[in-house]
């Protein structure tokens, strides 16, 4: 028993034992904030860009909380009314990044172009997040499957949230 207590102590104490769910600083990072329709990227411990969106018609339909990226597609295919990828009909537009938001598998709720661009910055969607088709290609080739996505509606700024995540790093306090 004894053996067993320490070898728990020693994995739970190695570098290679993940810490938490937070990103690393330098981790590529996406954060949405529904109250002002944008989308952050980070990665290297910077904003790279930040983007518009549209979210949910409602609140509730895009959901908050920190996701994982578990699925992503050139062209995706639109199921819902059989409209294949690359078709100017198409609403997910150009790139489709899927995410596990309510215990999906990244097919219902993710961050996709468009075919309307006019919608951008509108609370319009059924809970996805829509980008500009250049926008989510600039995004679908940086990220890599398993980045975190947050989403919240807040006040504070894109800087505040990555810091408190630990997405970029905190400045020092000076000494008092």
């Amino acid at each position: 028993m004894l053996r067993i207590l320490s070898l728990l102590l020693f994995i739970s104490m190695s570098p290679l034992w993940p810490l938490g769910d937070n990103p690393r600083i330098g981790d590529p990072y996406i954060i949405v904030n529904k109250q002002t329709n944008k989308l952050a990227y980070i990665n290297q411990g910077k904003i790279q860009g930040v983007f518009p969106v549209a979210t949910g018609k409602t609140n509730d339909l895009t959901p908050e909380g920190e996701f994982d990226v578990v699925r992503k597609a050139k062209n995706p295919y639109y199921i819902k009314k059989n409209i294949p990828g690359g078709s100017p009909k198409n609403p997910l537009g150009s790139r489709w990044i899927g995410f596990n938001a309510r215990g999906t598998d990244g097919s219902k709720y993710g961050i996709h172009g468009t075919n309307a661009p006019s919608s951008i910055g509108k609370y319009i969607s059924q809970g996805c997040i829509r980008m500009y088709n250049k926008d989510v290609e600039y995004l679908y080739d940086r990220i890599p499957m398993g980045t975190k996505v947050l989403i919240v509606k807040t006040k504070k700024s894109f800087e505040q949230l990555a810091k408190k995540k630990g997405a970029i790093a905190r400045s020092e306090q000076p000494a008092p």
